[in-house]
C-alpha cells in the first residue's frame, strides 16, 4: 500500500502527559500502524512522541508538522519532519493533513487543533481528553479510538 492510499490519522495531545497517557498514546500509534495508517502529529514530545514511537514499533510511517525552523527538533521517531517556522499556526496544517483526529489530554494547543478539525468537518475522537468540547465523542481505550478514527474516514 502506498502512502497516498493510506489513511492519515492525526494524534494530538499533551506535551507533558502522565505516564498512563503516554502509554495510551503509544498504543494508539501502534494500532494506527497495524491497520496500515500513517501517524501525523506535531512532531515534538509527549503524546506526539509516544504515538510516533508506537507506530515505529509496528513498522509504521510517521509525519511531524514542526512549529520551528529546524528538522532536528523532531522527536526521534518522526520519519518525515515538515519544518514550518510558523509556531502554533502549524496546527492548521496538521489538521488539514489528517483525515481524522485522535485527541489525548492536552491544553490550549490541543484545543485549537480540535476546534480547527471540527470547523473543517474532520472527525475527532477523544481519549482522556478533558479539554475536548462536549460534542467530541470520548472513548475508553486505544483500540476503540483507532477503530472509530478509521470508521469515520470510511463514512466521509
Amino acid at each position: 500500500m502506498s502512502a497516498s492510499t493510506r489513511l492519515i490519522i492525526g494524534v494530538i495531545g499533551a506535551n507533558q502527559p502522565s505516564n498512563v497517557t503516554y502509554r495510551l498514546a503509544q498504543e494508539v500509534g501502534r494500532k494506527i500502524a497495524e491497520r496500515g495508517g500513517v501517524v501525523v502529529c506535531g512532531g515534538l514530545g509527549g503524546v506526539m512522541e509516544a504515538a510516533c514511537k508506537g507506530a515505529k514499533e509496528a513498522g509504521g510511517l510517521t509525519i511531524g508538522i514542526l512549529p520551528g525552523e529546524e528538522a532536528k527538533t523532531a522527536n526521534s521517531y518522526v520519519d518525515i519532519p515538515i519544518v514550518t517556522g510558523i509556531g502554533y499556526a502549524r496546527n492548521i496544517i496538521l489538521v488539514r493533513t489528517a483525515e481524522s483526529i485522535i485527541a489525548m489530554d492536552g491544553s490550549y494547543g490541543t484545543l485549537s487543533e480540535i476546534a480547527h478539525a471540527l470547523q473543517m468537518g474532520k472527525p475527532v475522537i477523544g481519549i482522556r481528553s478533558q479539554i475536548a468540547p462536549i460534542d467530541v465523542p470520548q472513548v475508553g481505550d486505544p483500540e476503540e479510538a483507532v477503530e472509530r478514527a478509521f470508521a469515520a474516514c470510511a463514512d466521509r
